[in-house]
């Protein structure tokens, strides 16, 4: 059987998962914090599907969609004036405390709770550098660029800022909420300021994204095309050659 057919065959699939990721970006393009989802190849040559699989040989050793990894480049900070609305500039990620558990977040769409607390949106905990929840009094709220939370002048906490080492690929879970893998550790960032009365847009631009979805699909179209002209040849031998053998 020609090989192009298998080359067409993962090409689809590589790009209907595609299709699946630029339409994800898309659609959250407008939410805090998020961070946009890119794929990413790996060549059957180096790993042959477990190494013992017969397909590997037969399809030549095409390239497959290995997956996906979040792109963590920077969004625009946009101000919205409320003092516990707070962007992260450079690397790391807020810590909060879920119902399912310890999750990440450049989401900082902060307020205080009845309980006094520093939460989320949804009303998880914001955690310090020791893992706790934040306290707040009452009182005019001012944050330093280090997390330094001030009341009334009075230091009250600090809110701190976790990063990763290089290469650790943590799990998206929702639209903004971040899961690490248990084998990672997360440290105090290095590299950020915090800038309070703002928050992070989304890494995806609209545009872009738009751009990128149609590619997806128009290259998916193109991959069953070619699927179909294979298809129609191979039923074409089996129709005229194969009865001459």
């Amino acid at each position: 059987m020609d090989s192009g057919y298998y080359a067409a065959f993962a090409g689809l699939v590589a790009r209907t998962q595609a299709v699946d990721t630029a339409a994800s970006n898309l659609a959250n393009a407008q939410t805090t914090g998020y961070r946009a989802e890119r794929e990413y190849f790996r060549s059957v040559l180096l790993d042959p599907l477990g190494g013992d699989s017969q397909l590997g040989g037969t399809v030549n050793n095409f390239g497959v969609l290995g997956g996906d990894r979040l792109d963590l480049a920077q969004g625009l900070l946009t101000s919205t004036g409320n003092a516990l609305d707070l962007a992260i500039q450079g690397q790391g990620f807020f810590a909060v405390q879920t119902p399912t558990g310890l999750r990440y977040t450049r989401d900082g769409s902060f307020h205080r709770a009845a309980n006094g607390q520093l939460v989320s949106a949804s009303g998880e905990a914001v955690l310090s550098a020791s893992g706790q929840p934040i306290a707040i009094p009452p009182g005019e709220v001012s944050v330093g660029v280090d997390g330094a939370l001030s009341v009334n002048g009075a230091v009250a906490g600090a809110i701190a800022v976790f990063a990763f080492p290089t290469g650790t690929e943590l799990t998206p879970e929702g639209k903004n909420r971040y899961r690490a893998p248990a084998s990672a550790t997360a440290s105090l960032s290095a590299g950020f300021a915090i800038q309070q009365g703002a928050l992070e847009s989304a890494n995806q631009d609209v545009i872009q994204g738009s751009l990128d979805l149609l590619m997806m699909q128009r290259q998916a179209e193109t991959m069953q095309r070619a699927l179909t002209i294979f298809h129609t040849d191979f039923n074409k031998t089996a129709a005229e050659d194969i009865p001459r053998v």
